[in-house]
């Protein structure tokens, strides 16, 4: 189980949990909401790591937003900040997947200086991937229609079965063997999904988000991730992310769609255990594509 702790803050009181020893990691993701089980993606790093798991605003026991703009991954990233500096550490290293990864890049750009390393994946730079055809986000796509559904579902819905059969449909959309589903997710996690979150996403910062222009000036060591069959941010926007960045090493997940830290968690655990030994500052152009 995660230790659950409320840290107060200049920007209000955020509700983490932390597990692990070594060198300080946060992780989140813009719109879920964690407790004491963690979740797959985090749990990865907790044999290398002193994790801390975040609650982002309106998420578990953290704070309200006082005006909506503060669910913003800029705000949010700032909050970031002054959890890390509650916490007494000059540094920390970054995980996020999917929309965690989008927040993580933005992290990159923003506050620099405060990041040891980043690990990225199943993200995207821009909207467009929206727009990408092989996306269950894209109107073209047989799943959307559906997709839609289920997020509304997980938006309003108060009835625990209907929101747990509307996961397992939007979980296996997105595994490369959704008949494994039984066998990837035996053990108990968390990550509920925040409504107000997921919508200011959805329609005020994913309309107008593009961070490709800035991802060049970003000098932090990034590993990025992607399964090649991901459905949700295809493969191709991950290899955009590390082709734009300065310092970048790009892993790529051959037999999964946007789960590799549980379809392929073997080599998952081998890219998290390169991940322990970057240095901060660390130039990992020598070796920019991984299989």
């Amino acid at each position: 189980m995660w230790k659950q702790e409320i840290v107060t803050t200049a920007r209000g009181n955020f509700e983490i949990f932390r597990k692990g020893e070594g060198e300080p990691l946060c992780s989140t993701h813009l719109y879920s909401a964690f407790n004491e089980l963690g979740d797959y993606f985090s749990s990865e790093f907790t044999d290398y790591f002193s994790v801390i798991l975040v609650n982002l605003r309106e998420a578990g026991n953290s704070c309200e937003a006082e005006e909506e703009y503060q669910l913003s991954m800029a705000e949010s990233v700032y909050d970031l900040e002054a959890i890390r500096e509650a916490l007494g550490y000059e540094k920390w290293a970054f995980a996020g997947h999917s929309t965690g990864g989008m927040l993580g890049l933005k992290y990159a750009i923003l506050k620099p200086d405060s990041l040891t390393k980043v690990i990225v994946g199943g993200a995207a730079a821009s909207k467009q991937y929206m727009k990408h055809p092989e996306s269950i986000y894209c109107k073209e796509s047989p799943h959307n229609k559906r997709l839609l559904e289920i997020l509304n579902i997980l938006k309003t819905s108060t009835n625990k079965a209907e929101r747990q059969q509307a996961n397992k449909e939007w979980s296996d959309m997105s595994l490369y063997y959704p008949e494994k589903r039984e066998e990837y997710f035996q053990k108990p996690s968390s990550g509920k999904t925040i409504g107000s979150r997921l919508d200011y996403y959805s329609y005020t910062e994913l309309p107008e988000y593009d961070i490709t222009q800035e991802l060049p000036g970003v000098k932090v060591p990034v590993f990025v991730y992607c399964g090649v069959h991901d459905a949700q941010c295809p493969y191709v926007f991950s290899e955009e992310i590390a082709m734009k960045l300065a310092n970048s090493r790009l892993y790529a997940y051959s037999y999964s769609n946007h789960f590799p830290y549980i379809e392929e968690k073997k080599k998952f655990s081998e890219m998290v255990h390169a991940f322990v030994k970057i240095e901060d500052g660390e130039d990992l152009n020598k070796n920019k594509a991984h299989s």
